[in-house]
């Protein structure tokens, strides 16, 4: 069954009525628009029967505002507000409002390692609107390709069986750290990869690439950690590891934070235990400037 068809509207008829209330008057519309009155008025009674609403009253020579016209006229300032700043982005003037970056946040990727990536696109010297979106990589992926998103950050890159046309671009890669409360950091620190065996371990979800490579890396080890919790939001895998029962890893590159944020110690570091980072875009060369800031940053500081 087919979804009705939205209602049609003349936007000839819509900048008429706009025009009317804006000049004060059909006259002095008629006059910016260089036509006719009868011509005016005649579009803006069409615009009137479409919409089923008076939208217009005369008062003296003048005409008001009805309840209904308001309304209309308040989303007519709206759309034709955006229409012209669209045309001033495309001649590269200033616009007035601050541009958008719309981000869609892999879940596997770290809210930390999020942050220090997107930071540089709030500090530059033209504020940024940031709209963030937390997801699965494929559906996320599957936005962008729909120019729903500007970029994805992901730590895996954009799947083949999407067959959607992005672009995958390295950002950088970390070395793990395990981390716990002060307590049982300083008992598993000494023998340290070792005391790993039979300890309490959080980790993430076999979904994610970060979980693979620490089951590899504990295999080869021929350790068998006692895994009391798995998390899809390595936030809240870190909030359970603040509670001083567990160990938990994180990349390493954000491993002061981590200390300073969730008050853990440091327990040791596994820098064969790899996690990579992308950004996935919809063209081959970045243009956005914000992704851009986002894109030099991570490879230059974050991940130099």
């Amino acid at each position: 069954m087919s979804e009705p068809a939205l209602p049609w509207l003349n936007y000839h008829h819509l900048l008429y009525f706009w025009t009317v209330v804006r000049e004060g008057g059909v006259s002095k519309a008629a006059q910016a628009l260089r036509l006719s009155q009868p011509t005016v008025s005649a579009q803006v009674r069409l615009l009137e029967e479409a919409l089923g609403e008076r939208l217009l009253e005369r008062q003296g020579r003048g005409v008001i505002l009805t309840d209904a016209g308001r309304l209309v006229f308040r989303h007519a300032d709206e759309i034709f507000g955006i229409g012209r700043e669209m045309v001033e982005t495309l001649k590269g003037r200033p616009t007035g409002r601050a541009p958008r970056l719309t981000v869609g946040v892999a879940n596997a990727v770290p809210k930390l390692i999020a942050h220090r990536l997107l930071q540089p696109a709030t500090e530059g010297g033209e504020p940024v609107h940031i709209t963030c979106r937390e997801g699965e990589p494929d559906r996320l992926v599957a936005e962008l390709a729909a120019h729903a998103l500007d970029v994805v950050l992901s730590d895996t890159p954009a799947a083949p069986h999407l067959r959607v046309k992005v672009f995958n671009h390295l950002l950088g890669e970390s070395g793990t750290t395990f981390f716990a409360r002060a307590p049982l950091a300083s008992k598993l620190r000494r023998r340290f990869p070792g005391s790993l065996d039979l300890a309490p371990l959080l980790l993430p979800t076999p979904a994610t690439a970060l979980r693979r490579a620490l089951d590899q890396w504990l295999e080869a080890a021929r350790l068998r950690p006692q895994i009391v919790g798995e998390f899809d939001d390595t936030a809240l895998m870190k909030i359970f590891g603040e509670t001083g029962r567990a160990v938990f890893p994180a990349p390493t590159v954000i491993e002061k934070d981590v200390c300073r944020r969730y008050g853990v110690s440091v327990v040791g570091r596994a820098p064969q235990v790899r996690e990579r980072f992308y950004a996935i875009s919809a063209e081959r060369r970045v243009k956005h400037p914000a992704v851009l800031a986002v894109t030099s940053n991570a490879r230059t500081d974050l991940f130099a």
